[in-house]
């Protein structure tokens, strides 16, 4: 994209604005591609402007928060209508922890540009149960919800996004509030990583019994392969019958590696086999037990994950 100016032709500092844009459009779109795209064609749209037309912008970084949402949300409501023809359930892309790629996960993209994966914080904004309920909203309340709740933009400025008054974008910004409700996560749950370690080794060990008394009767496990890979197409409901699914995975697996590693900042696991990342596992935990298992399992979710193999 080029490095931004610093002189006077209205282009100073909008570099600096590019990792809270990957920030905002990975919330809004679930996916570090789509995000990545969003903010390209934001920045795209900045360098088309006529140079007289950026110097009298005040604010390039609102301007480009603006335009991004738009696009966000335009992508958004088509992405509902491809979601509907995915094969199996749809689930947002899982995000590694930088700090444990290693070596190999230098934070670099292409011609060394930094990786988009890399600039995203991970917060509770970006837990899977978080973006998971993200998803049950309307396009316009997901812009309104997020740059409101999450990156305390005012109303004001979220009306230029949506094209819709002040007190519209905070009636959006309330419904989605009630969608959330309890669902939404108060941060990572105390204990939690020591259920994820022991759910681990009653899984390496093909222990039934201790699966089900980590799993909570009524636990729900939702996988997404998108067509590319097996993958149950619908939810696995019921401790007793994921516990059976796992070990049934495991049998046919041979050689599966399992790893304890950060998904989207909270504790979770990955399963890869012959180095190659397969499955990629989100999980909430409350109480002691496990609520929701989200596995990842479609390999075009888990190009970020290459590094960790």
């Amino acid at each position: 994209m080029g490095t931004v100016g610093t002189g006077t032709d209205g282009t100073a500092g909008t570099d600096g604005e590019r990792r809270r844009l990957i920030n905002v459009a990975y919330r809004l779109l679930g996916s570090v591609t789509e995000a990545e795209d969003a903010v390209q064609d934001a920045y795209a749209r900045w360098y088309g402007l006529p140079r007289g037309r950026r110097e009298q912008i005040l604010s390039p970084g609102a301007w480009l928060t603006t335009v991004t949402g738009r696009i966000c949300l335009d992508r958004l409501g088509s992405a509902r209508a491809r979601r509907e023809r995915y094969v199996g359930a749809w689930l947002p892309e899982p995000l590694p922890d930088r700090t444990e790629w290693g070596s190999a996960g230098g934070g670099a993209g292409p011609a060394g540009s930094p990786d988009p994966a890399d600039q995203i914080v991970l917060d509770e904004s970006v837990s899977m149960a978080f973006l998971v309920v993200l998803e049950s909203m309307t396009p316009a309340e997901r812009v309104a919800f997020v740059l409101h709740d999450v990156f305390a933009y005012p109303f004001a400025e979220i009306a230029d996004v949506l094209g819709r008054t002040p007190g519209a974008c905070k009636q959006l910004a309330s419904s989605a509030r009630r969608r959330i409700g309890a669902a939404r996560p108060a941060g990572v749950a105390a204990g939690r990583s020591d259920v994820v370690r022991h759910v681990k080794e009653a899984w390496e060990s093909k222990d039934i019994a201790a699966l089900v008394g980590l799993l909570d009767p009524a636990a729900v496990m939702t996988a997404d392969g998108g067509g590319l890979v097996g993958a149950v197409l619908r939810p696995v409901e019921g401790g007793a019958r994921i516990a059976q699914y796992m070990v049934a995975i495991a049998d046919r697996a041979p050689g599966l590696e399992l790893l304890e590693r950060s998904v989207n900042g909270a504790p979770g696991l990955v399963a890869r086999r012959g180095g190659v990342v397969m499955t990629v596992a989100a999980f909430d935990v409350g109480a002691g037990r496990v609520n929701r298992i989200w596995a990842v399992r479609n390999p075009e979710k888990l190009r970020p994950w290459a590094a960790d193999a």
